[in-house]
């Protein structure tokens, strides 16, 4: 091949002649063999003087461009955004470079840079050259599939194997994201014996200290996300692919526990414990916004036995006391050192505990299936979940109330906070069906196991200041599991309505704060974004044909509303403190009726599933709801009958 002999800076200036052409829309004016040319003696790096530092320089530049030139080119023409008659010599120029100059295989040598910006944007190029080529022959590059396979049979923690993990993980992200599902299995195939080779290398077999200083952090983390990536392209595969590669989470959970037991990188931990967290509940490549992509595909008998797997592994980890040796460090912002007073790591916190929880859940479920009782043994796992919880002082207070620790948890992030509430009600739904007691015994163990669903329902409630509207909001969003949750909870409580007003009962408007172990006074804090009650909305629906009594923090009550509770207070002879009508700022039209009853938690939660039911009538009607609410209209309304049917306390 000759290159040119010009040196580096006349080449710079013909490539952004080149790259201008492409930004714009048009043809290079050089011909399509001078830009492959251009192009193939930057990746090299040709310059003259290249010993001299100032040769060194422009040489860096020259390849940092031309890498960018490349991608770009490849880039536009994959999308489709340069017009048909332009499209052509940008392709012939690919051609040239791929067939006959080889451009790959120096590509590929670049992954050894010790120069990490070389090395990505190497990576980077070369990941889009491969979509490219993908999706013009059918066929995953040879020079490109060679190069990565023997880095992962060989090589140990450095920029060339850093550089084929990163450039994978985008080749299967892309391939997941445009559910190509035939090319997809052949490329996770192709690297399915080297990728469990590479795994059996980096994870620990046996308790030892493992030290992820230097390359092996960053190599460990982006082996980490590239095992999201194959986890999740099991479900898009299907059942008619389970490799190994697509199983590790599973299949080595162990090793990956013990990983976090031993090693001495705390964001190491962390990132293990959220893939964990992920693969069990099913959101695998949330970050990358893969999860709409990845789990539309119902999960096959062999996905399902994966997560089983890992649930027993982590339980079994857990008995044997693996929650003690795990620390969980200080909350700190902007890479900042930790400070006295702080609260432990929020989201280490979750992760564990939804990792916990889940678990327990597909725990039951398995047992539930071959008819085994394993209530005791789940009770156990939740009470050193608390436990663990009391030893760090997450709550910063005594907490009585084992239910708590829910809301204490995931108040401030929601889409666990349902996950986790989600998790919760089998688990107590197993304890019901295998216990053999009677209602009020099984409320009252699992209020002690912390998985009484009323209890959970209530505080949330409490948290949004019972704002139906910010339960309106969950019901249209797509962010969390609120919809599932949300039905299955009130099929539970139309069966129950003593359990969940024996619940309400504790936890009256004064007590609230008691009820989470804080001082008097206190309150569960508000829910992300709910601004105790009043913020951001993602539907505006107070504009109605159908009247409405405002009250004084601006919310609207309707005259059905009023109607239910002047109907329950009719009924009722004691009076209420003015004060606590004053300080829960209750509409006027309520504060009349509410003089003749007492305020207390029951009434609040049902009349703001009430005004939900009729907003979400409303909505129907004018055919504004995303989705047909029918049997969610119903549950709600059985659930006005049975407080209306209930006795009065």
């Amino acid at each position: 091949m000759d290159l040119p002999e010009s040196p580096g800076p006349s080449s710079i200036r013909e490539l952004s002649h080149c790259y201008r052409a492409l930004l714009g829309g048009i043809c290079p004016k050089l011909s399509g063999g001078e830009v492959a040319r251009l192009l193939f003696s930057g990746v090299c790096g040709q310059v003259l003087e290249r010993d001299t530092q100032e040769g060194a320089e422009t040489a860096w530049e020259l390849i940092a461009f031309s890498l960018t030139l490349l991608r770009k080119i490849c880039c536009g023409l994959s999308a489709q955004s340069l017009d048909g008659a332009v499209r052509g010599p940008w392709r012939d120029i690919l051609s040239l470079l791929f067939d006959p100059m080889d451009l790959m295989s120096q590509l590929v040598l670049h992954f050894q840079s010790e120069d990490q910006v070389i090395s990505h944007l190497a990576a980077k190029s070369a990941s889009v050259c491969v979509l490219y080529l993908i999706s013009t022959s059918g066929t995953v590059n040879p020079v490109w599939q060679k190069q990565c396979v023997q880095t992962f049979s060989s090589s140990r923690p450095g920029p060339e194997l850093d550089a084929c993990l990163w450039s994978l993980t985008e080749v299967v992200k892309k391939l997941l994201k445009q559910s190509h599902q035939v090319l997809l299995a052949e490329v996770v195939a192709a690297f399915d014996c080297s990728l469990t080779a590479l795994c059996s290398k980096l994870l620990p077999e046996e308790r030892t200290e493992v030290d992820f200083s230097g390359s092996w952090r960053t190599t460990f983390c982006l082996l980490l996300d590239l095992l999201e990536v194959l986890t999740a392209s099991g479900f898009v595969c299907g059942a008619g692919l389970s490799l190994r590669s697509q199983r590790i989470p599973a299949v080595q959970s162990a090793a990956l526990l013990m990983t976090v037991s031993c090693c001495s990188d705390y964001f190491v931990k962390k990132r293990i414990l959220l893939l964990l967290k992920r693969v069990l509940l099913q959101k695998l490549g949330e970050d990358w916004s893969l999860e709409g992509v990845a789990l539309y595909v119902r999960e096959h008998k062999d996905l399902r036995a994966d997560r089983c797997v890992l649930a027993q592994c982590v339980l079994q980890a857990v008995a044997a006391d693996w929650l003690q040796s795990l620390q969980v460090e200080r909350a700190v912002f902007f890479g900042g050192r930790e400070k006295e007073g702080l609260k432990p790591d929020g989201s280490m916190l979750r992760a564990v505990s939804l990792v916990l929880l889940k678990s327990v859940e597909l725990h039951l479920q398995t047992a539930a299936a071959a008819g085994v009782d394993r209530t005791s043994e789940a009770d156990s796992y939740l009470q050193s979940l608390w436990s663990w919880l009391r030893r760090l002082d997450v709550s910063q207070t005594e907490v009585s109330h084992s239910c708590s620790w829910i809301s204490l948890l995931f108040g401030e992030q929601d889409d666990d906070l349902m996950e986790a509430a989600s998790a919760s009600l089998p688990i107590f739904l197993s304890y019901r069906r295998c216990s053999g007691w009677d209602g009020y015994s099984v409320l009252e163990a699992a209020c002690a196991s912390g998985c009484n669903p009323h209890c959970h329902f209530v505080l949330l409630l409490q948290s949004l200041s019972f704002d139906h509207s910010i339960l309106l909001d969950f019901l249209i969003s797509s962010e969390t599991c609120f919809l599932e949750y949300f039905v299955r909870y009130l099929k539970y409580l139309r069966e129950d309505w003593q359990g969940f007003a024996a619940a309400c009962s504790h936890r009256n408007v004064k007590r609230l704060a008691d009820a989470h172990g804080s001082e008097p006074g206190g309150s569960v804090p508000p829910l992300e974004g709910s601004s105790s009650g009043i913020g951001f909305r993602l539907v505006e629906y107070d504009s109605s044909d159908e009247s409405s009594e405002e009250t004084s923090d601006g919310h609207k009550q309707s005259q059905t509303t009023v109607a239910l509770m002047t109907d329950r207070s009719s009924k009722l002879k004691t009076k209420p403190s003015l004060s606590v009508i004053q300080s829960e700022k209750v509409c006027p039209t309520a504060a009349a009726v509410l003089e003749e009853e007492t305020c207390n938690v029951l009434d609040r939660a049902v009349f703001c599933l009430s005004e939900l039911r009729q907003v979400v009538t409303r909505l129907q009607t004018k055919q504004l709801f995303p989705y047909n609410p029918s049997s969610l209209l119903k549950l709600l309304t059985q659930v006005e009958n049975c407080y209306q049917r209930s006795p009065l306390s």
